[in-house]
Protein backbone atom coordinates (compact mmCIF):
# COMPACT_ATOMS: atom_id res chain seq x y z
CA UNK A 1 0.00 0.00 0.00
CA UNK A 2 2.90 2.10 0.40
CA UNK A 3 4.40 1.81 -2.92
CA UNK A 4 0.81 3.11 -4.48
CA UNK A 5 0.62 6.11 -2.44
CA UNK A 6 4.81 6.31 -3.32
CA UNK A 7 3.68 6.20 -6.90
CA UNK A 8 0.73 8.40 -6.80
CA UNK A 9 2.93 10.99 -4.81
CA UNK A 10 5.10 10.77 -7.44
CA UNK A 11 2.91 11.08 -10.42
CA UNK A 12 1.43 14.26 -8.63
CA UNK A 13 4.70 15.81 -8.21
CA UNK A 14 5.84 14.83 -12.07
CA UNK A 15 2.24 16.47 -12.81
CA UNK A 16 3.00 19.90 -11.37
CA UNK A 17 6.57 19.90 -12.68
CA UNK A 18 5.41 19.47 -16.16
CA UNK A 19 2.42 22.44 -15.16
CA UNK A 20 -0.33 20.04 -15.89
CA UNK A 21 -3.72 21.11 -14.64
CA UNK A 22 -5.02 19.24 -11.25
CA UNK A 23 -7.54 17.80 -13.49
CA UNK A 24 -4.96 15.89 -15.39
CA UNK A 25 -3.30 14.70 -12.47
CA UNK A 26 -6.79 13.49 -10.74
CA UNK A 27 -7.07 11.45 -13.71
CA UNK A 28 -3.28 9.41 -13.71
CA UNK A 29 -3.83 8.71 -10.05
CA UNK A 30 -7.25 7.28 -10.83
CA UNK A 31 -5.74 5.48 -14.05
CA UNK A 32 -3.12 4.20 -11.46
CA UNK A 33 -5.99 2.77 -8.64
CA UNK A 34 -7.32 1.00 -11.38
CA UNK A 35 -4.47 -0.63 -12.75
CA UNK A 36 -3.90 -1.78 -9.06
CA UNK A 37 -7.25 -2.98 -8.76
CA UNK A 38 -7.04 -5.20 -12.21
CA UNK A 39 -3.84 -6.39 -10.02
CA UNK A 40 -5.42 -7.72 -7.64
CA UNK A 41 -8.10 -9.26 -9.21
CA UNK A 42 -5.77 -10.97 -11.56
CA UNK A 43 -3.42 -11.93 -9.39
CA UNK A 44 -3.06 -14.98 -6.95
CA UNK A 45 -3.21 -14.69 -3.04
CA UNK A 46 -0.05 -14.66 -1.82
CA UNK A 47 2.06 -12.99 -4.95
CA UNK A 48 4.47 -10.55 -4.12
CA UNK A 49 2.43 -7.74 -6.63
CA UNK A 50 -0.44 -8.34 -5.32
CA UNK A 51 0.97 -8.11 -1.38
CA UNK A 52 3.00 -4.87 -1.88
CA UNK A 53 -0.34 -3.23 -3.64
CA UNK A 54 -2.07 -4.06 -0.34
CA UNK A 55 -3.04 -7.59 -0.81
CA UNK A 56 -7.09 -6.63 -1.10
CA UNK A 57 -8.72 -5.32 -4.18
CA UNK A 58 -12.01 -4.48 -1.95
CA UNK A 59 -9.60 -1.60 0.19
CA UNK A 60 -8.63 0.08 -3.28
CA UNK A 61 -12.48 -0.26 -4.12
CA UNK A 62 -13.42 1.76 -1.33
CA UNK A 63 -10.83 4.01 -1.74
CA UNK A 64 -11.42 4.90 -5.19
CA UNK A 65 -15.58 5.57 -4.23
CA UNK A 66 -14.62 7.53 -1.46
CA UNK A 67 -12.36 9.87 -4.36
CA UNK A 68 -15.35 9.70 -6.53
CA UNK A 69 -17.93 10.75 -3.83
CA UNK A 70 -15.15 13.50 -3.24
CA UNK A 71 -15.07 14.36 -6.78
CA UNK A 72 -18.88 14.62 -7.15
CA UNK A 73 -19.62 16.88 -4.03
CA UNK A 74 -16.59 19.04 -5.00
CA UNK A 75 -17.79 19.21 -8.79
CA UNK A 76 -21.91 20.13 -7.07
CA UNK A 77 -20.79 22.81 -4.75
CA UNK A 78 -18.77 24.26 -7.47
CA UNK A 79 -22.24 24.44 -9.44
CA UNK A 80 -23.78 25.67 -6.49
CA UNK A 81 -21.14 28.28 -5.91
CA UNK A 82 -20.98 29.74 -9.54
CA UNK A 83 -24.86 29.75 -9.87
CA UNK A 84 -24.91 31.34 -6.24
CA UNK A 85 -22.41 34.43 -7.75
CA UNK A 86 -24.11 34.85 -11.34
CA UNK A 87 -27.79 35.28 -9.10
CA UNK A 88 -25.57 38.06 -7.24
CA UNK A 89 -24.09 39.70 -10.09
CA UNK A 90 -27.45 39.64 -11.18
CA UNK A 91 -28.74 41.80 -8.26
CA UNK A 92 -26.09 44.09 -8.60
CA UNK A 93 -27.13 44.96 -11.61
CA UNK A 94 -30.52 45.02 -10.78
CA UNK A 95 -30.90 48.43 -8.64
CA UNK A 96 -33.30 50.13 -7.22
CA UNK A 97 -36.29 51.90 -8.88
CA UNK A 98 -36.47 49.82 -11.69
CA UNK A 99 -33.03 51.09 -13.56
CA UNK A 100 -31.07 47.88 -15.00
CA UNK A 101 -27.24 48.69 -15.89
CA UNK A 102 -25.05 46.19 -17.93
CA UNK A 103 -21.88 45.19 -16.54
CA UNK A 104 -20.12 47.75 -18.15
CA UNK A 105 -22.11 50.41 -17.41
CA UNK A 106 -21.24 49.35 -13.44
CA UNK A 107 -18.24 49.70 -14.29
CA UNK A 108 -18.27 53.31 -15.97
CA UNK A 109 -20.71 54.57 -13.03
CA UNK A 110 -18.80 53.09 -9.82
CA UNK A 111 -17.28 56.09 -8.59
CA UNK A 112 -20.83 57.72 -8.81
CA UNK A 113 -22.51 54.68 -6.87
CA UNK A 114 -19.78 54.85 -4.19
CA UNK A 115 -20.65 58.25 -3.46
CA UNK A 116 -23.42 58.15 -0.74
CA UNK A 117 -26.01 61.22 -2.18
CA UNK A 118 -26.10 59.05 -5.73
CA UNK A 119 -25.20 55.24 -4.75
CA UNK A 120 -27.11 52.84 -7.49
CA UNK A 121 -31.09 54.23 -6.94
CA UNK A 122 -29.48 57.63 -7.74
CA UNK A 123 -27.39 56.57 -11.05
CA UNK A 124 -30.74 54.66 -12.11
CA UNK A 125 -32.47 58.44 -11.96
CA UNK A 126 -30.60 59.60 -14.18
CA UNK A 127 -30.27 56.74 -16.71
CA UNK A 128 -33.79 57.22 -16.63
CA UNK A 129 -33.83 61.17 -17.28
CA UNK A 130 -34.14 63.56 -20.55
CA UNK A 131 -32.36 66.60 -20.29
CA UNK A 132 -32.28 69.42 -22.90
CA UNK A 133 -29.57 71.86 -23.53
CA UNK A 134 -30.41 74.48 -24.95
CA UNK A 135 -27.31 76.03 -26.72
CA UNK A 136 -24.22 73.80 -27.87
CA UNK A 137 -21.67 76.58 -27.12
CA UNK A 138 -19.23 77.91 -24.74
CA UNK A 139 -21.76 76.51 -21.34
CA UNK A 140 -23.58 74.15 -23.33
CA UNK A 141 -20.44 72.03 -24.62
CA UNK A 142 -18.86 71.41 -20.68
CA UNK A 143 -22.50 70.46 -19.67
CA UNK A 144 -23.46 68.06 -22.81
CA UNK A 145 -20.14 66.61 -22.13
CA UNK A 146 -20.21 65.75 -18.60
CA UNK A 147 -23.97 64.71 -17.96
CA UNK A 148 -23.47 62.41 -20.98
CA UNK A 149 -20.49 61.14 -19.07
CA UNK A 150 -22.42 60.54 -16.03
CA UNK A 151 -24.78 58.33 -17.79
CA UNK A 152 -27.75 60.73 -17.86
CA UNK A 153 -30.50 58.74 -20.56
CA UNK A 154 -31.61 61.01 -22.94
CA UNK A 155 -29.90 64.46 -23.81
CA UNK A 156 -31.82 66.98 -25.64
CA UNK A 157 -29.48 69.80 -27.58
CA UNK A 158 -31.20 72.97 -29.25
CA UNK A 159 -29.12 75.12 -31.52
CA UNK A 160 -29.36 76.72 -34.50
CA UNK A 161 -25.65 77.51 -35.52
CA UNK A 162 -22.81 75.66 -37.16
CA UNK A 163 -19.16 75.58 -36.01
CA UNK A 164 -17.01 77.95 -36.55
CA UNK A 165 -13.27 78.22 -35.85
CA UNK A 166 -13.59 81.05 -33.24
CA UNK A 167 -15.63 78.66 -31.27
CA UNK A 168 -12.94 76.43 -30.69
CA UNK A 169 -11.13 78.54 -28.07
CA UNK A 170 -13.71 77.44 -25.46
CA UNK A 171 -16.26 75.58 -26.87
CA UNK A 172 -14.35 72.13 -26.24
CA UNK A 173 -17.23 69.58 -27.55
CA UNK A 174 -16.31 70.75 -31.52
CA UNK A 175 -13.27 69.97 -32.91
CA UNK A 176 -11.30 71.82 -35.92
CA UNK A 177 -12.34 69.16 -38.30
CA UNK A 178 -15.98 69.48 -37.38
CA UNK A 179 -16.04 73.64 -38.90
CA UNK A 180 -18.96 74.21 -40.50
CA UNK A 181 -21.18 71.38 -39.12
CA UNK A 182 -23.91 72.27 -37.28
CA UNK A 183 -23.24 72.49 -33.49
CA UNK A 184 -25.69 69.82 -32.29
CA UNK A 185 -24.71 67.32 -34.77
CA UNK A 186 -20.69 67.93 -33.96
CA UNK A 187 -22.06 67.69 -29.87
CA UNK A 188 -24.17 64.37 -31.09
CA UNK A 189 -20.94 62.60 -32.31
CA UNK A 190 -18.94 63.82 -29.32
CA UNK A 191 -21.45 62.33 -27.01
CA UNK A 192 -21.49 58.90 -28.87
CA UNK A 193 -17.59 58.55 -28.67
CA UNK A 194 -17.63 59.39 -24.91
CA UNK A 195 -20.26 57.33 -24.25
CA UNK A 196 -22.83 54.98 -26.13
CA UNK A 197 -25.00 53.86 -23.47
CA UNK A 198 -27.04 57.37 -23.73
CA UNK A 199 -29.31 58.62 -26.20
CA UNK A 200 -28.83 62.21 -28.00
CA UNK A 201 -31.34 63.87 -29.79
CA UNK A 202 -30.24 66.93 -31.62
CA UNK A 203 -32.02 69.46 -32.89
CA UNK A 204 -30.83 72.42 -35.59
CA UNK A 205 -33.39 75.22 -35.06
CA UNK A 206 -33.34 77.96 -33.02
CA UNK A 207 -35.84 77.97 -29.94
CA UNK A 208 -38.74 79.90 -30.95
CA UNK A 209 -42.37 80.60 -28.79
CA UNK A 210 -43.96 78.08 -31.48
CA UNK A 211 -41.37 74.48 -30.96
CA UNK A 212 -40.64 76.04 -27.17
CA UNK A 213 -43.55 73.83 -24.86
CA UNK A 214 -44.14 70.99 -27.21
CA UNK A 215 -40.62 70.74 -27.18
CA UNK A 216 -39.98 71.25 -23.43
CA UNK A 217 -42.66 68.85 -22.35
CA UNK A 218 -40.41 65.80 -23.54
CA UNK A 219 -37.90 66.66 -20.88
CA UNK A 220 -38.01 65.93 -17.19
CA UNK A 221 -34.92 69.40 -16.96
CA UNK A 222 -33.90 72.01 -19.21
CA UNK A 223 -30.11 73.69 -18.63
CA UNK A 224 -30.19 77.20 -20.46
CA UNK A 225 -26.84 78.04 -22.14
CA UNK A 226 -28.07 80.25 -25.06
CA UNK A 227 -26.11 83.64 -25.09
CA UNK A 228 -28.56 85.99 -25.65
CA UNK A 229 -31.81 87.97 -23.62
CA UNK A 230 -34.43 86.75 -25.75
CA UNK A 231 -33.71 83.37 -25.51
CA UNK A 232 -33.59 83.27 -22.03
CA UNK A 233 -36.94 85.24 -21.19
CA UNK A 234 -38.38 82.47 -23.42
CA UNK A 235 -36.75 79.45 -21.80
CA UNK A 236 -38.24 80.64 -18.45
CA UNK A 237 -41.13 81.70 -19.49
CA UNK A 238 -42.13 77.92 -20.63
CA UNK A 239 -40.50 76.46 -18.09
CA UNK A 240 -42.22 78.21 -15.59
CA UNK A 241 -45.25 77.07 -17.49
CA UNK A 242 -44.55 73.51 -17.83
CA UNK A 243 -43.61 73.29 -14.15
CA UNK A 244 -39.71 73.02 -15.40
CA UNK A 245 -36.35 73.50 -13.34
CA UNK A 246 -34.25 74.86 -15.31
CA UNK A 247 -30.46 75.17 -14.35
CA UNK A 248 -29.47 78.54 -16.04
CA UNK A 249 -25.80 80.17 -16.53
CA UNK A 250 -24.17 83.52 -18.07
CA UNK A 251 -21.09 84.52 -18.38
CA UNK A 252 -19.12 87.31 -19.89
CA UNK A 253 -15.56 88.55 -20.05
CA UNK A 254 -14.17 87.13 -16.50
CA UNK A 255 -17.54 86.88 -14.42
CA UNK A 256 -20.23 84.22 -14.40
CA UNK A 257 -23.00 83.35 -13.16
CA UNK A 258 -25.43 80.79 -12.17
CA UNK A 259 -28.95 79.15 -10.83
CA UNK A 260 -31.85 76.76 -10.16
CA UNK A 261 -34.91 78.83 -11.83
CA UNK A 262 -37.74 76.51 -10.45
CA UNK A 263 -40.61 78.45 -9.19
CA UNK A 264 -42.65 74.99 -9.28
CA UNK A 265 -40.65 74.50 -5.91
CA UNK A 266 -40.75 77.58 -4.38
CA UNK A 267 -37.55 78.82 -5.58
CA UNK A 268 -38.14 81.88 -7.95
CA UNK A 269 -37.33 81.73 -12.09
CA UNK A 270 -35.13 84.05 -14.17
CA UNK A 271 -37.39 86.82 -14.34
CA UNK A 272 -38.26 86.79 -10.91
CA UNK A 273 -34.21 88.21 -10.63
CA UNK A 274 -33.73 90.26 -13.61
CA UNK A 275 -37.43 91.84 -14.54
CA UNK A 276 -36.13 93.85 -17.47
CA UNK A 277 -33.28 92.69 -19.98
CA UNK A 278 -30.20 94.47 -19.66
CA UNK A 279 -29.34 96.72 -22.02
CA UNK A 280 -27.20 95.92 -24.70
CA UNK A 281 -24.40 97.66 -23.67
CA UNK A 282 -24.35 96.49 -20.61
CA UNK A 283 -24.69 93.24 -21.86
CA UNK A 284 -22.17 92.81 -24.72
CA UNK A 285 -21.73 89.31 -26.35
CA UNK A 286 -18.75 87.91 -26.58
CA UNK A 287 -17.69 88.48 -29.57
CA UNK A 288 -17.69 91.98 -28.70
CA UNK A 289 -16.27 92.02 -24.93
CA UNK A 290 -14.56 88.60 -25.31
CA UNK A 291 -14.16 86.21 -22.87
CA UNK A 292 -11.93 84.04 -21.16
CA UNK A 293 -11.83 80.42 -22.80
CA UNK A 294 -11.72 78.50 -19.61
CA UNK A 295 -14.84 80.22 -17.63
CA UNK A 296 -17.30 78.82 -20.25
CA UNK A 297 -15.92 75.06 -19.01
CA UNK A 298 -16.40 76.50 -15.20
CA UNK A 299 -19.52 77.38 -15.54
CA UNK A 300 -20.48 74.50 -18.00
CA UNK A 301 -19.71 72.04 -15.36
CA UNK A 302 -21.17 73.94 -12.79
CA UNK A 303 -24.60 73.43 -14.43
CA UNK A 304 -23.91 69.91 -15.03
CA UNK A 305 -22.97 69.76 -11.14
CA UNK A 306 -26.86 71.19 -10.44
CA UNK A 307 -28.27 69.04 -12.81
CA UNK A 308 -27.25 66.41 -11.47
CA UNK A 309 -27.88 67.35 -8.07
CA UNK A 310 -31.45 67.81 -9.32
CA UNK A 311 -31.70 65.11 -11.01
CA UNK A 312 -31.16 62.75 -7.82
CA UNK A 313 -32.15 64.80 -5.07
CA UNK A 314 -28.78 65.04 -3.82
CA UNK A 315 -27.10 67.98 -1.70
CA UNK A 316 -28.87 71.14 -2.04
CA UNK A 317 -29.09 72.55 -5.53
CA UNK A 318 -28.73 76.86 -6.18
CA UNK A 319 -32.68 76.89 -6.06
CA UNK A 320 -33.42 80.62 -4.47
CA UNK A 321 -29.41 81.51 -4.52
CA UNK A 322 -27.34 83.15 -7.54
CA UNK A 323 -23.57 82.24 -7.72
CA UNK A 324 -21.35 84.62 -8.80
CA UNK A 325 -17.82 84.07 -9.67
CA UNK A 326 -15.19 86.38 -10.81
CA UNK A 327 -12.13 84.24 -12.47
CA UNK A 328 -9.52 87.41 -12.79
CA UNK A 329 -9.86 88.21 -9.05
CA UNK A 330 -10.33 84.33 -7.78
CA UNK A 331 -13.48 85.33 -5.96
CA UNK A 332 -16.94 83.65 -5.60
CA UNK A 333 -20.22 85.14 -3.90
CA UNK A 334 -23.77 83.96 -3.39
CA UNK A 335 -26.46 85.90 -2.94
CA UNK A 336 -30.33 85.24 -2.10
CA UNK A 337 -33.34 85.85 -4.54
CA UNK A 338 -36.81 85.39 -3.80
CA UNK A 339 -40.35 84.75 -5.63
CA UNK A 340 -42.22 87.89 -6.80
CA UNK A 341 -45.98 88.00 -6.07
CA UNK A 342 -46.35 90.46 -9.42
CA UNK A 343 -43.54 87.91 -11.36
CA UNK A 344 -44.99 87.83 -15.26
CA UNK A 345 -43.70 84.28 -15.55
CA UNK A 346 -44.24 82.67 -12.18
CA UNK A 347 -46.04 85.08 -9.81
CA UNK A 348 -49.80 85.10 -8.98
CA UNK A 349 -51.11 86.20 -12.26
CA UNK A 350 -49.15 83.63 -14.43
CA UNK A 351 -50.73 80.49 -15.45
CA UNK A 352 -49.43 77.11 -15.62
CA UNK A 353 -47.68 74.85 -12.33
CA UNK A 354 -45.67 77.62 -11.14
CA UNK A 355 -48.31 80.09 -10.42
Amino acid sequence: MIMVLAMAGTLWGIGAVMGAPRQARWTMIGLLLVAVIALQVVLPEGHPLREATGSSPALWVLVLAAAALVRLYATGLGRVRARAQEAEAARERQVPDGGTFSPVELNRYARHMVLREIGGPGQARLKRSRVLVVGAGGLGAPALLYLGAAGVGTLGVIDGDEVDGSNLQRQVIHRDARIGMPKVFSAQGALAELNPFVTVRPYHRRLTEEIAEGLFADYDLVLDGSDNSETRYLVNRVAARLGLPVVGAALTQWEGQISVWDPARGAPCYECVFPVAAAPELAPACAEAGVLGPLPGVMGSMMAVEAVKVLTDAGTPLRGRVLLYDALHAETRIIGAARRADCPACGLGAAGPGG
